[in-house]
């Protein structure tokens, strides 16, 4: 009986972790991404609109999280999924759209893909409850890159907004010169995201040799006693 009300109890819990508010945001942002990525191939405004809706909700509901104390780790998981896959297929549709720079948005796709797994393994293997939970004494950029949510935030919509005009500008033969100083403007900050993701890159490969340094060391000490 106890060991039902157990399990019952446990049923109960990963309902709410996966029916929460949050979550229920999540799942609106996979729908508005799959729109994006269907209207892509010849409906560049619905597509960047719903592309932009979907980011815009990433930011919103990060910080409803924090103020209903309603983060999950499967939100936070659902949510940076999300964000990797969506990235990916529109740096695939540009690859298609802009053949002439395929090596870099593959480069840059991959470079994504790889920093965030491998930064992500190596926060779990440290013991840290999320990837965006930074050892303060760490890396100087990446504490300033995750403790400040106004760097973090330009960061990102900056990094987001150069890929989507540069989708958005190859079906208008005349651009309105507002959207050329958007691209002018986000495009810097592109690069800097992209030598976030190298950093990214670096420091986990660092802590994960460190990791096995460690498991070595002990590993040794284990054998001489």
């Amino acid at each position: 009986m106890a060991d039902h009300r157990r399990h019952t109890c446990v049923v109960s819990h990963c309902i709410c972790a996966v029916l929460t508010l949050l979550s229920l945001s999540g799942y609106v942002r996979i729908v508005l991404a799959l729109l994006a990525l269907y209207f892509m191939p010849s409906n560049p405004v619905p597509a960047v609109c719903s592309y932009l809706l979907s980011t815009f909700l990433d930011s919103l509901d990060g910080h409803a999280a924090r103020a209903l104390n309603q983060g999950t780790q499967f939100g936070a998981m659902l949510d940076m999924l999300t964000d990797r896959c969506v990235t990916m297929c529109l740096l695939v549709n540009l690859s298609m759209l802009y053949p002439q720079y395929a090596f870099l948005f593959q480069l840059s796709m991959s470079l994504d893909i790889a920093s965030h797994w491998l930064h992500l393994h190596s926060s779990t293997m440290k013991g840290s409850a999320s990837h965006k939970a930074i050892d303060l004494s760490g890396n100087p950029i990446l504490r300033i890159y995750y403790t400040s949510r106004t760097t973090l935030f330009v960061m990102c919509s900056g990094n987001e907004l150069f890929y989507c005009l540069l989708y958005l500008l190859h079906f208008i033969e005349e651009p309105h010169v507002s959207l050329l100083w958007l691209l002018y403007i986000s495009a810097p900050i592109c690069l800097l995201k992209t030598g976030i993701s190298v950093v990214h890159l670096v420091t986990a490969s660092r802590n994960l040799a460190a990791l096995d340094c460690a498991e070595r060391a002990q590993k040794r000490l284990v054998h001489k006693d």
